[in-house]
């Protein structure tokens, strides 16, 4: 048996996701040997050293980023925009990869990283969609269809506060509900005000439109003004109401909105179940195109960034936009 190749790894943050990848790293780890590669994790960035933390043996928790400089790969999942810009930037100038799943980064800074991006050192599925394959499928075999449009359920959060206006709670009792059960932030304003979903959205267009597609260009209506009576009223004509990502083209653009829409219930957004992502795409070509999934959580999270892992080891190109 050939002698295994090292890759030293570093990683940004260790929440909910962050932990749950270096669980799967570990539980994956025949895997990385069959592909002739031995992971080592050089260090982990935190913010609070005192917070509890389920991570494998051996894994050394820091506040100090200076570990970063000896790692051939690194893992971002600490959020936030303009910290972690700070720290990866130097990792791509010196022709690093990079593992994020965060779509505000994307979304908001896509002016620094997009030709890192063209370069194929940034990989991103985790950013949309969690751990449901679209990214991938989007910045590959369906360049090959001409693009019509799209929709989207992005936010899981937001479908659940709906799904439980529909059961009677008023808007302010289910996003309390939300809150306590951990699917919203606090404050949720991120969420229930359609940005979080405006992000994911931006970053699908720079695969499908224009890979410019700049973030403010993204119209954004939240769900905090949705009242019983609309649910009422949708309901009584055979309709739902759910936070839908849209993109299509108006004229010689491509106009992208987030708002609450109301859409049939036999529409395949409204199948997948409460909670679960879902987009319908169109290509001229290919026709219609359902992916659905989990969008959020831990482990989901996590099975697409070590995935994205899995290929910048093995020498596969990251997610490349739009020219």
């Amino acid at each position: 048996m050939s002698e295994l190749r090292t890759v030293t790894l570093g990683m940004l943050g260790c929440g909910t996701v962050g932990q749950n990848v270096l669980h799967l790293l570990q539980r994956r780890e025949a895997i990385f040997a069959d592909l002739g590669v031995r992971l080592e994790v050089a260090g982990v960035l935190v913010r609070d050293l005192t917070r509890p933390r389920d991570v494998p043996e051996g894994i050394s928790l820091t506040n100090d980023p200076r570990f970063l400089n000896r790692c051939g790969l690194v893992i971002e999942v600490m959020g936030g925009v303009d910290r972690p810009l700070e720290l990866l930037l130097p990792i791509l100038q010196s022709d690093r990869p990079v593992v994020t799943a965060n779509k505000a980064l994307l979304a908001e800074r896509w002016d620094v990283l997009r030709e890192h991006a063209l370069d194929g050192r940034l990989y991103y599925e985790s950013a949309v969609m969690a751990g449901t394959p679209i990214i991938g499928p989007m910045s590959t075999v369906l360049r090959a269809s001409g693009f019509v449009g799209l929709q989207a359920v992005l936010n899981g959060t937001c479908s659940y506060i709906l799904s439980q206006m529909e059961q009677g709670k008023p808007y302010q009792a289910a996003l309390s509900e939300a809150q306590a059960l951990g699917y919203a932030e606090d404050p949720p304003t991120l969420d229930v005000g359609g940005f979080d979903t405006a992000h994911k959205l931006a970053v699908l267009a720079r695969f499908c439109a224009d890979g410019h597609f700049p973030y403010s260009a993204v119209s954004v209506t939240g769900i905090e003004q949705v009242t019983l009576e609309d649910i009422a009223q949708a309901r009584a004509e055979g309709q739902k109401i759910r936070l839908v990502a849209t993109l299509e083209r108006q004229g010689d653009t491509w106009k992208a909105r987030v708002a609450p829409t109301r859409l049939p219930l036999d529409h395949p957004i409204c199948t997948v179940g409460d909670g679960r992502n879902a987009m319908v795409y169109e290509g001229e070509e290919c026709g219609t195109l359902v992916f659905a999934g989990g969008g959020a959580g831990g482990m989901v999270t996590a099975s697409a960034i070590v995935g994205d892992i899995m290929d910048s080891v093995l020498g596969f190109p990251g997610h490349v936009p739009l020219h």
